[in-house]
């Protein structure tokens, strides 16, 4: 799908947050400035959280608990490897929430075997190209053309 506006991005993300339940661990990829943050803001919006969602780059994890939901919100961008991300002990975070992985590939697979990745690629100045995957039994069944299309 193509996403145009940051507003769309945000839309897009809250679909997704509705799409979710605690335990949903959902990988976020692109490059500097694609939109990951824009997106995990709009799932922050659906969950209540009243809070600011700005990007966890330099603190790698914040959590975040609004009316709706608990979200944690992970940037691995610095992490060497999956076992850093080990390290962080996040496991009892990613059960009782939705955990977003900024950069997650390579590093995100450990913590759940589902998982919906989102890659987002830069196809204008402000366009942008959004993909859905879905990895695993939990979002086998998951309407992701639904997502795609109310966008």
């Amino acid at each position: 799908m193509i996403i145009r506006t940051a507003a769309q991005m945000r839309d897009l993300g809250a679909r997704i947050a509705r799409a979710c339940r605690p335990g949903d661990v959902v990988v976020l990829t692109g490059e500097l400035g694609a939109g990951k943050t824009t997106l995990v803001q709009g799932m922050g919006a659906a969950l209540g959280i009243r809070e600011p969602i700005t990007s966890p780059t330099f603190v790698i994890a914040r959590a975040h608990q609004g009316s709706g939901g608990h979200l944690l919100h992970v940037d691995a961008y610095r992490l060497g490897s999956a076992v850093e991300l080990d390290d962080l002990d996040l496991d009892a975070d990613v059960s009782s929430g939705i955990t977003v992985v900024e950069w997650g590939e390579g590093h995100a697979e450990r913590l759940a075997p589902d998982r919906l990745i989102v890659t987002i690629a830069r196809v204008e100045d402000e366009a942008r190209q959004v993909s859905l995957r879905a990895v695993g039994e939990r979002w086998a069944s998951a309407d992701l053309a639904a997502l795609e299309t109310a966008a």
